[in-house]
């Protein structure tokens, strides 16, 4: 299906490097828009962009730091310079550490007594991990989001996708940063969906349920190919049995950023997950 409205629209993609957001920023470029691969990665950012300038599209790459204003604004220059005035801001860019992940689901007497170098307690969390795990999904978002959305105040038009994640409606073990920053990424749709409403801005996000991508490989894969005991745990609670692909997430994108599609939609949360959230586990 085509999306007439999004030809010639011109398509920020913060952690356009990545798996997911580089797939988002090739759908999209697709349909027409002209994408801005924004990534920490600059390589990463070209390869994505290269792609998409070899199957006809037109993008740029700029390698720039979400959690620095500056290096933001100067995107934003390069960008309204090169492209026009940003449409649309993917916010893509995120992660975890593992300076804020615990090594077991639920804390066990015996850690407290026996100390192990191997096992990482709630209480041998470090804060600067925590720090860093937040700032990156949080104001990862809100500054690229106070750069580039000054443009769609001024024209009273433009859309925000923000990226969540099943964490934003509960918390998985282990990765109490990634669950928390997530949670607050969420809250933060709905706030900015108000906040920028009168000015024709529309804020809503995407919440992929569980994919294998080279980010998560090793939580969910042995060395030897096999699954995890967590790979099984996953597809346990899973209704559909198996984990997304990343094309399957283009419905959704495409649907909240033509406005023909979603014109009155703001502040939602979609999941798209094979049941996950819908599942009770019984």
């Amino acid at each position: 299906m085509t999306h007439e409205n999004l030809k010639g629209k011109v398509a920020v993609v913060t952690g356009g490097g990545g798996v997911i957001c580089g797939s988002f920023a090739k759908t999209l470029a697709k349909q027409g828009c002209k994408i801005a691969v924004l990534d920490l990665n600059e390589a990463a950012a070209q390869a994505c962009a290269d792609e998409i300038n070899a199957d006809g599209g037109e993008a740029i790459a700029v390698g720039c730091n979400v959690l620095e204003l500056e290096s933001m604004e100067k995107a934003r220059e390069i960008i309204n310079e090169k492209l026009g005035v940003c449409d649309i801001l993917l916010n893509g860019a995120g992660g975890n550490n593992p300076k804020g992940t615990t090594t077991k689901d639920t804390l066990e007497k015996i850690d407290l007594v026996q100390k192990d170098e191997n096992i990482k307690t709630f209480f041998d969390l470090d804060p600067n991990g925590i720090s860093f795990v937040f700032n990156l999904n949080f104001l990862g978002t809100l500054i690229p989001t106070q750069v580039f959305a000054k443009d769609m105040a001024e024209r009273e038009k433009g859309t925000i996708i923000m990226v969540t994640s099943m964490n934003a409606y509960r918390p998985l073990t282990r990765i109490p940063a990634y669950s928390a920053a997530k949670a607050a990424v969420k809250n933060f749709t709905e706030w900015m969906a108000v906040h920028f409403a009168p000015l024709g801005i529309r804020v809503n996000a995407i919440a992929p349920g569980f994919f294998s991508t080279k980010q998560n490989a090793t939580l969910l894969w042995n060395e030897d190919g096999s699954p995890t005991e967590r790979t099984g745990k996953i597809l346990a609670a899973t209704p559909m049995k198996r984990f997304g692909e990343a094309e399957e997430l283009d419905g959704t994108l495409l649907f909240l950023c033509d406005e023909e599609y979603s014109g009155f939609i703001t502040g939602v949360n979609i999941a798209v997950d094979g049941g996950f959230n819908a599942y009770s586990g019984v």
